[in-house]
């Protein structure tokens, strides 16, 4: 979402010719490959530990971290290794994100239209708040169960939840009540 909006704003009259579909293809595996290799391992060293709690997760789906507290065994590696493709991974992501912005309100900053300039800066603004509502989650639970003993595990199910059903609830509201029909229609119906 970064490089489109970058795009979008920095260069939009190349828009087109930037993310062409090939190029759109090679991106899309670039993030899918950033995304499994770091984890591949995790599977791999989860196996090698003995079990001796009982074998009910309560999450809705297998999170490493609550498979971790379930092993007799010592986890210490594995522990190190979650921590740390959870904060290279989220610093990488935060780096980039941050780069592109910066690049984005240098462009916004030069257009000239008071106008033109809020609407670009109100994408910036949509696109970080999802990312926000992504990540903290993310790195809260991670945080949670690796260095704190006693939480709620209520807690723990709402921070594990929340970046998996928020962002993609939230994507379709925050960026279709940007457009005008859509946003009058609203106002419309609370107005009433």
């Amino acid at each position: 979402m970064a490089f489109d909006r970058f795009v979008a704003i920095c260069n939009p009259l190349r828009y087109a010719s930037i993310l062409t579909p090939p190029r759109i293809v090679k991106m899309g595996l670039v993030c899918l490959l950033r995304g499994v290799i770091p984890i591949f391992p995790v599977p791999i060293l989860l196996k090698q530990y003995r079990y001796c709690q009982a074998n009910v997760l309560s999450h809705s789906y297998c999170l490493n971290q609550e498979v971790m507290t379930m092993a007799c065994s010592d986890i210490r590696v594995n522990v190190i290794y979650g921590f740390f493709v959870t904060v290279s991974s989220a610093g990488f992501d935060f780096l980039l994100i941050l780069v592109s912005h910066v690049i984005i309100l240098k462009t916004v900053l030069s257009i000239m239209s008071h106008v033109e300039r809020l609407k670009a800066l109100n994408t910036c603004v949509s696109h970080i708040c999802i990312v926000l509502l992504f990540y903290i989650p993310w790195i809260g639970l991670s945080v949670i169960y690796r260095f704190m003993k006693i939480s709620s595990p209520l807690v723990q199910n709402v921070l594990g939840n929340v970046p998996l059903l928020i962002p993609p609830l939230m994507n379709p509201i925050v960026y279709s009540v940007k457009t005008k029909p859509i946003h009058a229609r609203i106002i419309r119906v609370f107005i009433k």
